[in-house]
């Protein structure tokens, strides 16, 4: 266990973090670290110990941070991966310990920043698993707790305890109005898309020009996902040192858009006209709208601080003209034992209607999944990329397909292929569903509805333990047509939802299951 006495005497007692495996390790000068001098040999031990990887822990190091880097902006490296629970900084050295919640929260982290480099300020910053299991901090450490204590109650959907150190206004409404300040690149309504959605469902955007300046509305389901946002994001660089957002509460509760275009977008009601000679959003758009010369600018992309990974990865594929318009999404790293095309329509579905799947006749560990539209391949990329399924973390991109095609008549590919076009069981064929609300990243919690007035909480914890996992909690609702079930990890709860969604519980009663942000 780690403790911050620990760290008064020195790094680790020395260099225990330096056997760990950076995510950024490029050029990096080792024997810097420690704080202390090192002569040749040591420097060269040290380069060497840290090749050695570390397991999964849900404390990570975090090394290299700038000058004056403050809690908020360290916490809001890993806000979109899951709830943060501590923090430790250590000012002098620019490094910092970050604990999540849980090590699958952890791992889909630092998977992430594997392939983007994480920014503080626009400065690079090192990543890696800690050797510690835990984070203990003194009662000195004050401002980082407060910090904690005010994210905390945004995650759970609360507001931050009164006296709070840090400034956070409860946030009354789902609405934020967004100001683009030092504007030097376009910035468009799917560029803001993609950076929010990290953080939760985004509803409906408007945007606009007003006093010569870009700004928006973004709405999001719920108040706490746009505190949530808010606290992220506002002062964040979309682009190195430019386009930075200012971002407020609107007085406004719910947005009123008419057309979807590239000005207004309603996501929960697809079927709104373009209206008035607007162009619809077309997909493309984002990377026309950006100039000859959009390429140039992925050499100054970076990821905002607050690591939205949709924003960083789809901001970039956006720019660059490859938006990923077919919706078509390659997941791999699958275990081709176990997996079929039925497990990933389900799963994928969670976040998008998913149209058509295929896996891969010559690589079974790879499939392509066609959703409905390019917002929802980028809502299913963004949640389940990184995720454990079938015991495999399996990592999900946008695809070069434009489409996935069927086999030819009387061609068998071994029902490697499923044509999911016409399925009953799609959650967002509806214009304006509850269920557009209801869409949270894989979480432990499971929310079950639909069930029979004569099945007891004993069936149901049966039936989910039967899937293969444990049941650590469940709570119905006051009518017993709907309830919550905890599962011990995220890959169970995972699991349970493949298994089970549509599950015939008798007298034509199917069990409809999806992820839940709330805890039991």
């Amino acid at each position: 266990v780690l403790s911050s006495q620990d760290l008064g005497i020195g790094l680790l007692r020395g260099s225990d973090e330096l056997m760990s495996t950076s995510v950024y390790n490029s050029g990096s000068d080792m024997s810097s670290i420690g704080g202390n001098k090192s002569n040749g040999s040591d420097s060269k031990k040290l380069r060497v110990e840290d090749r050695m990887e570390a397991p999964p822990s849900r404390v990570l190091h975090i090394r290299k941070l700038p000058n004056e880097t403050s809690e908020s902006e360290v916490i809001a490296l890993g806000l979109p991966f899951g709830k943060v629970t501590n923090i430790l900084t250590l000012k002098g050295k620019n490094q910092a310990f970050l604990e999540l919640g849980t090590e699958e929260a952890a791992i889909t982290m630092i998977n992430y920043y594997s392939t983007v480099t994480p920014h503080v300020r626009n400065v690079p910053v090192f990543i890696q698993y800690s050797n510690h299991k835990e984070l203990k901090t003194d009662s000195g450490n004050q401002r980082a707790q407060a910090v904690l204590q005010a994210v905390s109650a945004v995650q759970g959907g609360g507001t931050p305890a009164s006296g709070s150190i840090v400034d956070l206004t409860a946030a009354s409404s789902p609405v934020l109005r967004i100001i683009i300040d030092n504007m030097f690149y376009p910035v468009t309504l799917d560029v803001l898309q993609q950076i929010f959605s990290k953080f939760g469902t985004v509803m409906k955007i408007i945007t606009f020009t007003k006093n010569n300046q870009f700004q928006a509305l973004l709405q999001f389901n719920d108040p706490p996902t746009a505190q949530q946002a808010k606290i992220a994001l506002d002062g964040q660089n979309i682009y190195n040192s430019c386009c930075t957002l200012r971002i407020d509460y609107s007085k406004l509760v719910n947005l009123n858009v008419k057309y979807n275009n590239d000005k207004s977008r309603d996501y929960t009601r697809p079927e709104l006209p373009a209206g008035d000679g607007q162009p619809a959003m077309d997909p493309n758009m984002a990377a026309a709208f950006q100039g000859k010369d959009s390429n140039s600018l992925l050499g100054g992309l970076s990821p905002l601080n607050a690591a939205a990974a949709a924003a960083a990865a789809a901001g970039r594929v956006a720019l660059s003209g490859h938006s990923g318009a077919s919706g078509v999404l390659l997941a791999s790293n699958l275990n081709e034992e176990m997996v079929t095309p039925q497990s990933l329509f389900t799963l994928f579905g969670v976040y998008g209607d998913a149209q058509r799947v295929k896996i891969l006749y010559n690589k079974k560990d790879s499939a392509l999944i066609q959703m409905a539209d390019a917002n929802q391949a980028q809502l299913a990329m963004s949640h389940l990329n990184g995720q454990k399924m079938h015991g495999k973390p399996i990592r999900v991109a946008l695809s070069k397909h434009t489409s996935v095609q069927l086999p030819r008549d009387g061609l068998d590919d071994q029902g490697l292929t499923k044509d999911f076009t016409n399925s009953p069981l799609h959650r967002f064929k509806k214009p304006g569903s509850k269920n557009f609300q209801n869409i949270f990243p894989p979480t432990t919690t499971l929310h079950l509805s639909n069930i029979p007035t004569d099945v007891s909480e004993e069936d149901l914890r049966l039936l989910f333990s039967n899937a293969g996992g444990t049941v650590n909690a469940f709570k119905f609702f006051q009518d017993h047509k709907m309830a919550l079930l905890q599962m011990s990890t995220v890959e169970e709860a995972i699991q349970g939802l493949i298994d089970l969604h549509n599950y015939n519980m008798g007298d034509n009663h199917h069990l409809r299951v999806s992820f839940s942000k709330s805890t039991i």
